[in-house]
């Protein structure tokens, strides 16, 4: 539970970049939600931009995040979940509640208004908390997709997966296909946390705890067949005080490499960390 209060004043002290690469160690499928299927293409195909090059949604990385960090902190009883979308056969459900030291709701915002809880009366917040952290797309580096694995590759890009799913009462196999990024690509990702108050540099560690969940979990659609597993490395963290956007301060380095995650978040865990973002 973090230190603010309802009486915390909020402004900008600064902005902290977090610069790293999302390695692939399985094949990564973040579908695009087709409505239509492409003769002879994969019944799944994956997010891809203009220039047909697969990325990854910052909203999947920030959404997987919040999930992880909700199960984690044990904040999925009914009581503190609220239905965000409440479509049919589309219901999402969300962890928020009133409370101003709820790191989640720091961390992810919280929207002000009536809301309907999973179970109980509604929950009426009348303050808005404005969300600290910023999750950028990831694009693919070209480069790591190797030219001996563009030669297995059924696209330039990516790969298909073909599945069977198994009728239980027929035993009959319906085969499906899904398009993924193939294991050993990498993709550029960041992250941004707003420091609005001093409080607020304690929810760096918690940013990092998700992305080390986020590693032994699984990202996309498919992680319980095996594909979606990912992990971190090549960090970098500069922090951007006020004065750089006012006054044109220099950049400072917080970290200026940590290999992989738990580097990072013994960095993020010293003593000295939080003196550096003022």
């Amino acid at each position: 539970m973090s230190s603010h209060t309802a009486a915390t004043k909020l402004g900008l002290i600064g902005k902290l970049l977090l610069d790293g690469e999302m390695i692939c160690e399985s094949g990564l499928h973040i579908g695009a939600g087709k409505g239509s299927l492409d003769l002879g293409g994969a019944d799944n195909p994956v997010v891809k931009d203009a220039f047909g090059r697969p990325y990854v949604p910052g909203s999947s990385i920030r959404g997987k995040l919040r999930s992880l960090l909700e199960h984690a902190s044990g904040a999925i009883s009914p009581s503190e979940l609220v239905f965000l979308s409440r479509r049919r056969g589309q219901e999402v459900r969300i962890h928020q509640t009133d409370d101003a030291g709820d790191e989640i709701c720091l961390l992810f915002g919280r929207n002000p208004g009536r809301m309907d809880r999973a179970s109980g009366d509604h929950l009426d917040t009348a303050t808005a908390t404005p969300a600290r952290l910023t999750v950028y797309d990831s694009p693919l580096d070209l480069d790591s997709i190797t030219q001996q694995m563009r030669e297995n590759l059924d696209d330039e890009l990516t790969e298909v997966k073909s599945e069977n799913a198994i009728d239980r009462i027929t035993c009959q196999a319906n085969a499906r296909t899904l398009e993924r990024v193939p294991a050993g690509a990498k993709f550029k990702v960041r992250f941004v946390v707003d420091i609005l108050c001093a409080e607020d540099r304690e929810l760096v560690a918690k940013l990092v705890e998700g992305l080390r969940l986020l590693e032994d979990d699984a990202l996309g659609g498919g992680g319980s067949r095996g594909s979606g597993r990912v992990r971190f490395a090549n960090w970098s963290v500069n922090w951007r005080s006020r004065g750089y956007y006012a006054a044109g301060e220099a950049e400072q380095a917080v970290v200026e490499a940590a290999a992989a995650t738990p580097d990072l978040q013994a960095a993020v865990l010293a003593s000295d960390f939080a003196d550096k973002l003022a």
